[in-house]
């Protein structure tokens, strides 16, 4: 199957704005949501899966407003990402769907499956999801996050790369000069800002400490969709603690860990990880 940028390359309008995405497969529907973080869209997260998955479902890879490639939309780029999946499930007229999302794709699909759960079928979490109760606050990665945010530099970038991989031989110069150029696109910049700036981490605080509104982890018991998390046990943007609050709320939750693997669990356990998933989604 071609599965290369062009060929899979769609767009579809919406009442708020362009949305657009990648195609392939046939078969179930199965929504791949993307991450946060510096460069990060849609297709860089998941063109090395994209063609496995579409040997056995439907696949839109869609890419959320604020990250350089979908129409943005005023608000914080994790609401409005929750409700561009929406937007586009009711755009191609689709009445649920299977999630896969990666970290912060992972919290987006949890809320959705919380806010719609007729919408969501199933969802697989790349870490992200929880909160941390052992390690640091905020962890490593964030705080490289947020230093990127503060001076975007080349080396910042690439310390940031190593934080999010277990073997550095995967960090390539081809991955460093993609996310780089990525990067320095001034909406890419701005919805990193808005999540990650050292502003941006205090306000939020702030909020939290003053908010009636309990954090969407305090809500996991009500999810009714089965939700498989997977985590590297050497995840440095998400230690593998955050997993213990949903694995014991959710009502129908599994995690699995693969051993020797950074944050990004379905590029460098590639195989493993599509493996275990497929059993999950076909269960």
């Amino acid at each position: 199957m071609d599965v290369t940028y062009e060929n899979t390359r769609r767009e579809i309008a919406t009442d708020k704005g362009v949305l657009r995405y990648h195609e392939a497969g046939d078969g179930p529907p199965l929504i791949l949501l993307h991450g946060s973080g510096i460069g990060v869209n849609g297709w860089r997260n998941f063109r090395g899966n994209l063609g496995f998955y579409a040997d056995h479902f439907h696949c839109y890879v869609l890419e959320f407003p604020g990250f350089g490639v979908s129409d943005p939309v005023p608000g914080h780029p994790v609401l409005t990402a929750v409700d561009s999946v929406i937007r586009f499930l009711d755009a191609l007229h689709l009445d649920s769907a299977a999630i896969i999302g990666n970290s912060m794709g992972g919290v987006v699909a949890v809320m959705a499956a919380l806010q719609h759960p007729q919408r969501v079928e199933k969802v697989v979490a790349i870490g992200g999801v929880g909160h941390s109760l052992l390690a640091p606050n905020p962890s490593e990665g964030t705080r490289l996050l947020s230093e990127f945010a503060d001076n975007p530099t080349r080396e910042g970038l690439e310390r940031w790369l190593r934080c999010m991989i277990y073997d550095p031989k995967m960090i390539t110069d081809e991955l460093v000069e993609e996310r780089w150029q990525a990067a320095i696109d001034p909406a890419a910049q701005a919805s990193l800002k808005a999540m990650y700036g050292s502003e941006a981490l205090a306000l939020q605080q702030q909020f939290l400490e003053n908010s009636p509104t309990p954090p969407y982890w305090s809500m996991l018991h009500k999810v009714k969709s089965p939700v498989l998390m997977t985590w590297g046990a050497d995840d440095r943007q998400c230690p593998t603690d955050m997993a213990l609050i949903p694995l014991r709320q959710i009502p129908n939750a599994e995690l699995h860990v693969f051993p020797k693997c950074g944050h990004w669990v379905m590029y460098e356990a590639k195989e493993a990880f599509e493996r275990v998933t497929l059993e999950f989604l076909h269960r």
